[in-house]
């Protein structure tokens, strides 16, 4: 069980860093090139249609809460990091989409008790740090009777995979936190999630990534664009030889994962939950 946070200054501390990661790069440009269909998947899964209230929780550039809001649903997309946030408000203006962005805490949410009709999230919540008090903001704002829809990376797939590799380079995480990959396992989240829902449903599934022409195409796209692994590159700046080698250790993942579905694509295993609020 992870440890809750009793020093506000170091959960401050600890909220500061992951905005600062996740504003790096060009997030809304990786959520375009690889997980784009994973929202639809998420918001049909969730049953949502246009007369419920939704909640986008960790909703980055709105890969889910864009198409959640195109069936007419009242959507609210929160996150952690405004950078994101204006990055999915021009995505839905592109799109003629209305919904609203809201900055927000997965840990701390600031809406009221049993406000939404469904609650979701799409490789997102997975990384708040305290993953008991995540789980239980979000059931706490579903309505009795609502749903709960979640979409995690499995640690045995490629994400969870690279982010078993970055950690040999990267910094120690902050003393109580959980790794995010626990999310992507069935009886993790089952567990945060017991006594508080019914018709709890976990199924692996696989989205294919196949954009790319080359591992080194990829590693290059990943390195200029997605927060996590510029932040692991930047400590590693004054140390070429280990950045050197998570080069090659990140592009011998790329190449057995593409292997395997054939030429250059990959598919990518994940976890899509879905419950029923108690």
């Amino acid at each position: 069980m992870d440890e809750l946070p009793g020093d506000a200054g170091a959960d401050r501390a600890i909220k500061a860093r992951l905005r600062a990661i996740w504003s790096l790069g060009n997030y809304a440009a990786v959520a375009a090139e690889t997980i784009s269909p994973l929202g639809p998947v998420l918001v049909r899964a969730a049953g949502i249609r246009g007369s419920d209230r939704v909640l986008d929780i960790a909703a980055g550039t709105g890969n889910a809460a864009i198409p959640a809001a195109e069936t007419g649903a009242d959507v609210t997309a929160s996150d952690l990091t405004p950078e994101l946030l204006n990055s999915g408000k021009r995505l839905a203006l592109a799109r003629s989409v209305r919904l609203t962005w809201s900055m927000a805490d997965a840990e701390h949410l600031p809406y009221a008790d049993a406000s939404y009709d469904a609650v979701i999230s799409c490789a997102g919540v997975m990384f708040a740090p305290h993953h008991r008090l995540a789980a239980a903001e979000l059931v706490r704002v579903c309505r009795p009777g609502g749903r709960i829809g979640l979409i995690n990376w499995t640690p045995e797939g490629f994400v969870g995979s690279m982010f078993a590799a970055l950690k040999p380079y990267s910094p120690a995480p902050p003393p109580g936190t959980q790794s995010p990959q626990l999310w992507g396992n069935r009886e993790h989240v089952e567990s945060l999630l017991e006594g508080q829902v019914r018709e709890f449903r976990a199924e692996r599934r696989t989205v294919l990534i196949d954009r790319f022409a080359t591992p080194e195409d990829f590693l290059g796209f990943l390195k200029a664009n997605y927060g996590p692994i510029i932040a692991v590159y930047e400590f590693l700046a004054h140390n070429p030889d280990r950045a050197g080698a998570l080069d090659q250790k990140l592009l011998a993942l790329v190449q057995r994962y593409s292997a395997q579905a054939g030429g250059m694509a990959m598919d990518w295993e994940y976890l899509l939950v879905t419950a029923t609020r108690s």
